[in-house]
């Protein structure tokens, strides 16, 4: 459950394939009640922080309102949203947008419709964090040179950002040893000496915060303050085939992220509705940002470090296209 859409892995092949196969409508089922018609709607999700302004939504009616029966329905890991949002079986998914780059730059045909979450812009309180224990020497971002790190997904949004990090303090990132790894395992793994730190995202940083570990680098807020880290997206054919729905959509998140923006309190509360993080965890945790619009600065300076990377596959992401 804890393993965040931060770190989305492609299964390209299985992407490749459904690509061929996506719903003739384009939408779910509807229904008339009184006269109106009402669509449902599937959006592929893993239940974790970054959707509260989803669930939030849903209740406050930003959804039904626009004649939209949402669902959400849990992937058994992210990498079956993207396959999942193109092949019909969602219309809508969430994904880091480093996972988006990458399947447009392999022919997948996906579109970016509305902004998800964003970092807080600080260094001190973000929603990820490299840790290490209480006790390792490592004091800051270019000691991580010639360590080893985990990561929730190789070659994605969190190395891309650690190395940069990295290279901003002073250190050779080529030297950094990247190892995979579940979120809600790293805070066991970095107590138990298996890896000298870890890029753990919420809530299992707050976890390991909680057992002692410190933070030495906030990658997302040291790459670009106001770094867009995941969207909400679907498949060209429905862009195409249903703008009106897709309109909707779009409108309906951007209420959920503005109201859950401006009431973080309930955006919080919501996350016992679908999650069973601890009270604990729940009370200290940080939320993400929720801005109703990409910051394209950030999306841009993160394919440029995608690229020298060479995650791309030596192909450029088309950010006007994906994200426009």
């Amino acid at each position: 459950m804890q393993r965040r859409v931060l770190g989305l892995a492609i299964a390209v092949v299985t992407v490749a394939a459904a690509a061929g196969c996506g719903s003739s409508s384009g939408a779910g089922g509807s229904s008339s009640s009184d006269g109106d018609k009402t669509t449902q709607v599937k959006v592929g999700i893993i239940p974790i922080v970054d959707v509260a302004p989803l669930y939030l939504g849903q209740k406050k009616g930003f959804f039904s309102s626009r004649g939209i029966d949402l669902k959400m329905e849990t992937a058994q890991g992210g990498a079956a949203i993207i396959p999942g949002v193109v092949s019909g079986q969602f219309q809508f998914g969430f994904s880091n947008t480093t996972s988006l780059m990458i399947a447009q730059t392999k022919g997948v045909p996906i579109k970016s419709v509305v902004n998800g979450t964003a970092s807080t812009g600080d260094t001190g309180k973000d929603i990820s964090g490299v840790a290490v224990k209480k006790d390792s020497p490592i004091k800051s971002a270019k000691e991580l040179a010639g360590k080893t790190v985990a990561v929730n997904t190789l070659q994605n949004i969190g190395d891309t950002t650690v190395r940069e990090v990295v290279r901003k303090d002073g250190g050779d990132p080529s030297k950094v040893k990247f190892v995979e790894m579940p979120f809600d395992q790293m805070p066991a793994a970095l107590d138990g000496g298996q890896v000298d730190a870890a890029w753990v995202g919420e809530p299992a940083l707050t976890i390991a915060k909680g057992q002692g570990a410190r933070v030495v680098a906030s990658p997302f807020a040291e790459t670009d303050p106001n770094l867009t880290i995941a969207t909400y997206f679907a498949s060209t054919k429905l862009t195409q085939e249903n703008p009106d729905l897709v309109k909707k959509f779009a409108e309906a998140v951007t209420e959920s992220l503005k109201y859950a923006s401006e009431h973080p309190d309930e955006a919080r509360q919501t996350l016992t509705t679908y999650t069973k993080i601890d009270g604990g965890v729940l009370k200290n945790l940080t939320l993400p940002t929720w801005p109703a619009e990409y910051d394209m600065a950030s999306l841009e300076k993160l394919a440029s470090l995608g690229e020298q990377d060479g995650i791309f596959g030596g192909k450029k992401p088309d950010l006007d296209a994906l994200f426009s």
